[in-house]
């Protein structure tokens, strides 16, 4: 390196974000995660040993993913060459490869090739690396915040350890939040101290962003960092989409409002699509209400077209509104469990023929076989009420599928066929 680019590696690290500048260089620099960097841990031990193998990182923004990376490099004084699964092809995974064999060869140096955000690595991309893991050419760092089971191939999953890395706990947060305030030489006060924890959501990298940006001279306060951010954007990957979405369904079933919200807001402000929760509440009005509240279904259908009709922001107050009307509403699946059950016969080969009583019969030959005979029409049956003949075949005579739930409008219907039921016993007796 001449002079000249001394010059500009400096001026370039002096311009790097805080985040960058502050990057620990070992694993006992490294803040958080001691359940892989401490005594016993995964990493810890890889390094004692000297050999990584295949590593899958997969934890949320800002955990420590690529930090961990080079900590590790320089623990076990390997070339560290990362490659973005952004810009990164076939032909650049495969010349990386080739660099580290003629390292191996000539220099007696191994190579850990980094891959930021694998999740995005195509398969032939993750295909081209298998033969070099499989001879232990390389040792092996993937990050990604997704899910690796639901992007990463089976042949590169199955040559890789996944260690999970967790949001940092405030702990840990503080400590960071100790060394950025150092760095930059500003004093930050105990107000906004704790809105910079809160803000950050266990991301250390966006904790010192907020810190940097807020950082003028002297001491930081609460109104410092909040023009210097604006409103946080919350973020998720895929499984914690599911994961969101599931505990959104189980606040509204579970009767609990306020939850319900709480997780109606993570949705919205993650950009979750409208029309998706208006869906899922559609959904669970039938499922989980029903019959026990018939209004459930009508309000839901309605959020949902004002959701596509309004839309965002406003189209909040609506999903809001069927939220917490079906989260406050008695719960009944009757109406689901029953169609379960009676498909579940159906599907078993219970299909025992129409009665003839009940079969349409529009030509004079059908009305001459039987079609249609002796069916009494109920509204002309004035004494029997409402279930006055069997409707069943015969093969399932007394068979029961809906069976509604002691809840809500529900216990008006069930007394009523109760009483519709002992009723056509009684006359067939």
């Amino acid at each position: 390196m001449d002079l000249f680019d001394a010059q500009g590696a400096d001026s370039l690290a002096r311009r790097a974000p805080l985040a960058e500048r502050l990057r620990p260089r070992s694993l006992d620099e490294v803040i958080g995660q001691d359940h892989l960097t401490g005594p016993g841990g995964s990493l810890r031990t890889a390094v004692e040993k000297g050999r990584l193998g295949a590593i899958v990182l997969w934890g949320p923004p800002g955990t420590g993913k690529t930090t961990l990376a080079r900590a590790l490099a320089s623990e076990i004084e390997g070339e560290f060459v990362p490659l973005s699964a952004v810009t990164s092809g076939v032909k650049e995974v495969r010349a990386a490869l080739d660099a580290a064999r003629e390292r191996l060869k000539y220099e007696g140096r191994g190579t850990i090739l980094f891959v930021d955000e694998v999740h995005r690595f195509n398969k032939a991309q993750q295909d081209a690396l298998l033969p070099a893991l499989e001879e232990g050419l390389v040792d092996f760092v993937g990050a990604t915040t997704e899910n690796p089971s639901f992007e990463v191939i089976a042949p590169l999953l199955s040559r890789s350890r996944v260690l999970r890395l967790q949001p940092l706990p405030e702990e840990d947060l503080a400590s960071l939040l100790d060394r950025g305030q150092r760095a930059l030489g500003v004093e930050v006060s105990p107000e906004a101290q704790a809105y910079l924890l809160r803000l950050s959501g266990g991301d250390g990298r966006r904790l010192l962003n907020a810190l940097e940006a807020a950082a003028g001279s002297g001491r930081v306060e609460v109104a410092d960092v909040e023009g210097a951010v604006g409103e946080k954007a919350l973020r998720y990957g895929r499984e914690e989409h599911y994961d969101v979405v599931s505990a959104f369904i189980k606040s509204v079933r579970g009767g609990d409002p306020d939850a319900a919200l709480h997780y109606l807001a993570r949705m919205i402000e993650a950009g979750e699509d409208p029309v998706f929760i208006a869906r899922r509440l559609v959904i669970l009005a039938s499922e989980d209400i029903g019959n026990a509240d018939p209004q459930g279904l009508p309000l839901a259908m309605a959020a949902a077209q004002a959701v596509q009709l309004i839309g965002m922001p406003e189209g909040r107050i609506p999903l809001a509104q069927a939220t917490t009307y079906l989260a406050s509403a008695p719960k009944s699946n009757a109406s689901y469990v029953g169609i379960n059950k009676a498909l579940d016969d159906v599907r078993r080969g219970s299909v025992p023929e129409v009665p003839m009583h009940l079969r349409n019969a529009p030509t004079s030959l059908m009305k001459d076989e039987g079609y249609g005979a002796d069916y009494r029409y109920a509204h002309d049956d004035s004494e029997a009420g409402g279930m006055n003949d069997s409707y069943l075949p015969d093969e399932l005579a007394g068979r029961v599928y809906y069976e509604p739930k002691e809840s809500g409008a529900e216990v008006g219907t069930k007394e009523r066929l109760d009483s519709w039921r002992r009723e056509r016993e009684e006359r067939e007796r």
